[in-house]
């Protein structure tokens, strides 16, 4: 463990990204295989499971101190985070036991401190922080502050941050890939590659991942890293009959995979989410073996020329075994977009024009054969005509009549790369939906922004003259306007309901979103797809922000 947090540690206190790479080296190479997998598993976000929560590490903290609650939660205002705010009291609250000669006390006490802050990682997270987190009442209480008892401040907030899954380091999976690629001297693709699908926290998954290229086993269900496009700003280089323009559909990029007899679907999320859609589990039984389609998950009603909003599509997502029912009211289909392998052998570093030139031909042969499983499950995304840029911003506009997020440009003459890599692949999105909305909530933020109200709530009059609750956002704003709106909100609070304040209805702001779906949770009866702020709208007052009905014709209008 302390290994661990002091890597933690360094992490936190470097801004540079060779520093960050250097430490990540360093521990990977003195560290034996268990603790390296444990390490590997919470860098790389996966570590996401919430053992005890925050409040239940705060009422033991608090249990048999003489500290009274409103300093406590005054001090976790000005921090912003629980397990950081023990952290910072629990020495001065139980600071340790005073110790015998030989390191003791009477009971042997210190021993047993020294000799768990000192336990590898791995056992940290296989036995010692799940055993507490099994226990019930001040059984817990007491297993947790023997934990906590000989740790240091930083060791003491590495073991909250993995009690209640939130452990941050402040590196992305392409630092840590970096380091493991510097430490192995294999390339930070085939890394990335092998880690798909999922990743064991286990000796033998952390030496499978390090092993000499051409001495590891292929396994079947493994997808490709996925391929992302960047926000257009300009104009791609050279002629637009270079490029292959697409339409991009709201759905859920996946990964249709036919090997060993076997198929998977993977989602960008790297789920696997075979139960969820049986029906292109079914469909992926036609694509010869050896095949790895690139696409987009969608509901797509049969007979229509568009697919369904993404509301319908939410419906499908998380179940194990849909019935019958929703299987028919919510029909999927897959739109391939990409050919990634092809009768076993990896063709994404072909140009994108023979990789198309051959789903296309795969995608016909299927539509053609006698009717099969696939008939109407597996399209092609439709190749839109791109002769010249000035046809650009036409074929945009006629996105949403398409049902569609925007569009997509494609390099044709570009390999299949992993991650964001610019220059290949644009997104050209839509304008977004605008409405003018009334702040009538705020709530502090978390970490740096927690002595500051950075999360809002927005509403909509309705047809009583009533402000209805409409969205939340939590970001679009400078720092300069987040520093002027919180002094704003301090002034200008009505009511406070625990960490949340009202405030007069004063301040309109526009707010942009992706889209609308009907909701009977929400006040509104509105749910709002990605909202976040657009703009300060100092020159409107309240009684000129946007209504209910307004909302409604957008939803109405459609594809929203």
């Amino acid at each position: 463990m302390r290994r661990f947090a002091a890597l933690y540690s360094a992490l936190d206190a470097s801004s540079g990204t060779t520093a960050k790479v250097g430490a990540l080296a360093a521990y990977f190479d003195d560290t034996d295989a268990a603790d390296a997998a444990w390490a590997l598993h919470v860098l790389l976000g996966k570590q996401g499971k919430r053992l005890i929560t925050g409040r239940r590490l705060r009422e033991i903290c608090l249990a048999d101190s003489s500290l009274p609650e409103w300093l406590f939660d005054d001090c976790y205002a000005q921090v912003g985070d629980s397990a950081e705010t023990i952290a910072l009291l629990w020495r001065q609250l139980q600071p340790e036991a005073p110790a015998a000669p030989g390191g003791r006390d009477g009971h042997g006490n210190g021993e047993r401190q020294e000799t768990l802050a000192a336990e590898p990682l791995h056992r940290w997270l296989e036995e010692l922080l799940p055993a507490a987190a099994a226990l019930e009442g001040e059984a817990q209480a007491e297993a947790v502050r023997e934990l906590w008892l000989g740790l240091s401040a930083n060791e003491l907030l590495v073991a909250n941050k993995l009690l209640t899954g939130g452990l941050r380091v402040g590196v992305g999976p392409g630092l840590v890939l970096r380091a493991l690629a510097q430490l192995s001297g294999l390339e930070t693709a085939l890394l990335q590659h092998r880690l798909m699908g999922g990743f064991s926290p286990s000796p033998q998954a952390y030496r499978h991942l390090l092993a000499p290229a051409n001495q590891t086993e292929a396994v079947p269900s493994r997808p490709y890293p996925f391929f992302l496009a960047s926000p257009l700003e300009d104009l791609p280089p050279g002629a637009a009959e270079d490029w292959l323009a697409e339409w991009k559909f709201d759905g859920i990029r996946g990964q249709l995979i036919r090997r060993a007899g076997q198929a998977f679907l993977w989602s960008r999320g790297e789920e696997l989410i075979n139960g969820a859609f049986p029906e292109l589990i079914a469909a992926a039984a036609c694509l010869p073996e050896g095949t790895v389609l690139d696409g987009e998950v969608l509901v797509w009603p049969q007979g229509s020329d568009r697919p369904a909003p993404f509301g319908q599509l939410q419906r499908r997502l998380g179940r194990k075994a849909p019935g019958r029912a929703l299987l028919a009211a919510c029909p999927a289909a897959f739109v391939a977009y990409d050919l990634l392998e092809w009768q076993g052998d990896d063709w994404r570093q072909r140009p994108l024009r023979q990789r198309r030139a051959a789903l296309e031909s795969l995608i016909s042969e299927l539509q053609q054969a006698t009717p099969t499983p696939a008939a109407g499950l597996l399209r092609l995304s439709p190749r839109l005509p791109l002769t010249a840029w000035d046809q650009l911003e036409p074929l945009r506009q006629q996105a949403a009549a398409a049902a569609a997020e925007g569009l997509m440009l494609k390099d044709l003459d570009s390999p299949y790369r992993a991650g964001r890599r610019r220059g290949a692949w644009w997104k050209h999105k839509r304008d977004p939906y605008t409405l003018d909305a009334v702040l009538l909530y705020a709530q502090a933020g978390s970490g740096r922004r927690a002595n500051l109200f950075t999360d809002y709530s927005f509403g909509l009059w309705d047809g009583d003259g009533r402000l209805v609750t409409f969205a939340k956002a939590y970001s679009g704003l400078d720092d300069g306007e987040i520093t002027a709106l919180d002094r704003w909100i301090r002034q200008h609070t009505t009511e406070r309901f625990g960490p949340v304040r009202a405030v007069e209805p004063l301040q309109v702001f526009e707010l942009a979103f992706e889209g609308l779906q009907q909701s009977p949770r929400h006040k509104s009866g509105l749910a709002v797809r990605f909202p976040r702020i657009r703009r300060w709208r100092h020159d409107k007052p309240a009684q000129e922000a946007d209504t209910l009905a307004t909302a409604l014709a957008l939803l109405e209008r459609g594809p929203c």
